[in-house]
Parts: structure tokens; C-alpha cells; sequence
């Protein structure tokens, strides 16, 4: 157990460190932690991949640079309202109380906020792509890696030249992508597929993983091998203590050198123990994962304005998406894991829809897309690296090296003011 004050007075050599989440993000931030030198215990209150980690589509979504507040977005809010399996829904129950995080969301989606956060997220996925890279490399895990590209679907010519101004911004990033007019093109890289879809935008620089549940697991089982620890333990409290990070695990409270708060979906929660309130909430996320045999999907798809993807896992087929905002509290519609695969099963002619595993999971959402990545107000002792939203994976080897480098006190290899927590306060 790890259970020292530490000296914070300077050296940052061999400290101790407590990483709170056993999601990817927790557990790549306490592998490169481990790598270079530190003391590293994981902390989650179910132990690895227990939530959204477990349950995604697996994507390394790097071409993913467009935030979820787009400019005019809020007008569609009553709509959203009104069609509860939509791509973008509110539990009616909830909506008084997503209020604020939606006001936040509104002002986001201003050009000026909306351009802003564009240009830190493709800097962020600029360095994710690289650090996937290095990640793969280290923990010899490239037999866990799919690099089969991606297609965004289209079903109609006004569909697709609407969203040509995406594809723009992504070629002013460096984004390498290809058009294609007809389905006729897109059936050579992705056969079976209903002709409705006439336009498509390829990234054949996207990648995914056979199973996210298994790269954490893979990513886990490094961090073991070289001495690392984890604790299936509920962090009821973090605190500071005489300017020490404080945690309180059950009947015993730890104090280690320095945390990472990575628990996603509830790290709002533990942060206002430091005296921050920040505007985290829950894309809730539905999807069916079919058994091995029940489409020849040769490419992760996405089925632009319907919200959700078709993406391969171990053999299989996964369906999901979409975006429910409802909190933490309330239970789950699997409504929407069926309307999505009923779709599925019409663009996908010959989908076999049997043998199907429903699932849910809760992405941290804020308000601008971007994730909080860097120190409590309070304290440099405590970094934050949660609110990825659907983007986890994808950024997560990006953020435990940016982790690592607040820890140790090094000039990070991104400008952080975007993805600060002090951003909400101003």
C-alpha cells in the first residue's frame, strides 16, 4: 500500500504516485509514470476497464478534431428533446439539471470558442497519434492493432458537400483523408453496404484495436510485469492535507507524493473535494456487440447523421454510438442499442443481428470537447486527465505522457491553457 507524505520540495525523483481510474486513461498514465522511475499504485472502485473503457468501439479516432458544440448547434436542442432515439437526446427527467453544462455548451459553440477548441484538439490528437505510436512500441502491442482506415458515410450529395467544411479544417491540420462520389467507390473498400449512401469521406490513417476491454488489460499486464500495483478500492474522499493530496480509502487514508485523477465519468465528483466544480457531464453511450461471423466488416463506418458506427471487435461486429446526456443516476434505455441496430440491419444488408450483447457506458463529457489535462487550482501535487468524452482512447497515450511531464515538473510537449481546469473560471 502506498502510504508516504513525501517530499514535494523539489525533487521528483521515485515519487510516489496514486492513480485513481482503472480506465485507459488511468492505466497509460500509470504505466508511463512507471517507466520513468515512479512508485505507482492504480485506485478504481471495480478494478480495470470497468466502464466506458470496456464498452467502446475501439477507435483511435485521430481525424476526430471537429468539437461537439458547432456553431448554431443550440437551436437544436428542443428537437432533441423531442426525439429521445435521435443521435443527440436529453432525458426529459434531467434536463433542468443539465441547464448550466448546456449554457456552457451554447457558449462553446460560438465561432470564436468553436475555432479555439478545433485548433487545441488537433494539436492534442497530433501528439496522440505519435504517443499511440511509442505505446505500441513499448509494450509490444501491435498484435492488438487494427489499421484497416475508416468511412464516414453519406446519403446524399447536399449531405455530404454540407460537410465538406469539416473536411477542410481537417486538411489544414495535416489530416490526410479522400472523397469519394459514389457507391460504386466506397463498395471497394467496404462491400455490402446499402447504395443509399452515395458520398463518403475515407481516413485510411485511422486506427482501432481488436478489443478496447483487451488493450487495457494488455496495457495493465505491462504495468504489472515491471512492478506496478493495483486496488480494487472506492475513493470516498481527496482532500489536502498541510498541502499534501489526501485520499480517503474506506477506513484508511493514504498520502501519497502526488495524484492522478482519471475516473472519468465521476471525477467531477472527487474534484470538489479540492474546491473545483467543474461542468462535467455523461454522454451516455448504447451499443450491441454481435459474435464473429456476422458481417464482413473490412473498415471501421460511420454513419454520419445517424450518430452512430459500425466498428470490428475480435471477429465481430459492434453498433453504437450517439449521444444521451442523463447523468449518472438513471437507468439505461437499451431502446436506443435496438434503434441502432435496426438501422444497422437496413444499411447493412445481410447483417446477422443474433447472438447481440447490449451495453452502456458513461463517456465524461465538457461542455468544449476538450478534456481537463493539468494541475487541481489548488495544488500542482494533484493533475487532472478526465472529460475525454468519446475521444478516451484515442487521446489516452497523449495525455499519460503529458501526465508525466506535469509530474515531473518538465515543459509539456502541448500548451495546456485549453485543456486547463482554470478555463471554466474564467
Amino acid at each position: 500500500m502506498v502510504n508516504s507524505a513525501g517530499d514535494t520540495t523539489g525533487s521528483t525523483t521515485g515519487l510516489t504516485v496514486a492513480v485513481i481510474g482503472g480506465g485507459v486513461i488511468g492505466v497509460s498514465a500509470a504505466l508511463r509514470l512507471q517507466t520513468l522511475g515512479h512508485q505507482v499504485t492504480i485506485y478504481d472502485r471495480k478494478g480495470l476497464a470497468a466502464e466506458a473503457s470496456a464498452g467502446n468501439a475501439g477507435a483511435f479516432a485521430f481525424s476526430e478534431i471537429i468539437p461537439l458544440a458547432t456553431p448554431g448547434i443550440i437551436t437544436k436542442a428542443p428537437k432533441w428533446l423531442l426525439d429521445p432515439m435521435g443521435p443527440l437526446s436529453i432525458r426529459p427527467r434531467y434536463a433542468l439539471r443539465l441547464l448550466p453544462w448546456l449554457l456552457q455548451f451554447w457558449r462553446a459553440s460560438w465561432r470564436d470558442r468553436y475555432e479555439a477548441s478545433m485548433s487545441a484538439q488537433a494539436g492534442l490528437m497530433d501528439l496522440a497519434r505519435a504517443a499511440l505510436e511509442r505505446q505500441i512500441l513499448d509494450t509490444d502491442g501491435e498484435a492488438l492493432i487494427q489499421r484497416d482506415g475508416q468511412l464516414q458515410l453519406f446519403e446524399s450529395e447536399a449531405e455530404f458537400r454540407a460537410s465538406l467544411p469539416g473536411w477542410e479544417a481537417r486538411k489544414a491540420q495535416g489530416i490526410r483523408y479522400d472523397l469519394l462520389t459514389s457507391a460504386d467507390e466506397i463498395a471497394e473498400i467496404q462491400p455490402g453496404l446499402h447504395r443509399r449512401f452515395s458520398h463518403a469521406g475515407s481516413t485510411p490513417d485511422w486506427i482501432n484495436t481488436v478489443d478496447p476491454k483487451a488493450w487495457v488489460e494488455h496495457l495493465a499486464g505491462q504495468f504489472l510485469a515491471r512492478g506496478g500495483r493495483i486496488e480494487v478500492q472506492d475513493i470516498s474522499g481527496l482532500r489536502l492535507n498541510e498541502g499534501h493530496p489526501c485520499l480517503d480509502l474506506g477506513s484508511h487514508r493514504i498520502s501519497p507524493d502526488r495524484v492522478i485523477l482519471a475516473a472519468g465519468a465521476w471525477s467531477h465528483q472527487l474534484a470538489r473535494g479540492l474546491g473545483d466544480t467543474l461542468p462535467l457531464e455523461t454522454e451516455r453511450g448504447y451499443n450491441t456487440t454481435l459474435p464473429a461471423g456476422a458481417f464482413d466488416l473490412k473498415t471501421h463506418v460511420t454513419f454520419s447523421r445517424h450518430g452512430f458506427v459500425a466498428s470490428r471487435i475480435n471477429g465481430g461486429v459492434r453498433i453504437g454510438g450517439a449521444v444521451e446526456l442523463g447523468g449518472l443516476a438513471l437507468p439505461p434505455n437499451y431502446r436506443r442499442a435496438e434503434v441502432l441496430l435496426n438501422k444497422a440491419e437496413s444499411f447493412m444488408p445481410g447483417l446477422d443481428r443474433s447472438g447481440g450483447q447490449q451495453w452502456m457506458g458513461f463517456r465524461p463529457s465538457m461542455p468544449d470537447s476538450l478534456p481537463v489535462i493539468g494541475p487541481a487550482t489548488a495544488s500542482d501535487a494533484v493533475i487532472y486527465a478526465f472529460g475525454h468524452g468519446h475521444l478516451g482512447l484515442t487521446q489516452s497515450a497523449a495525455t499519460a505522457e503529458l501526465v508525466a511531464e506535469l509530474v515531473e515538473a518538465r515543459a509539456p510537449s502541448l500548451a495546456l491553457e485549453a485543456f486547463s481546469a482554470r478555463r471554466f473560471y474564467t
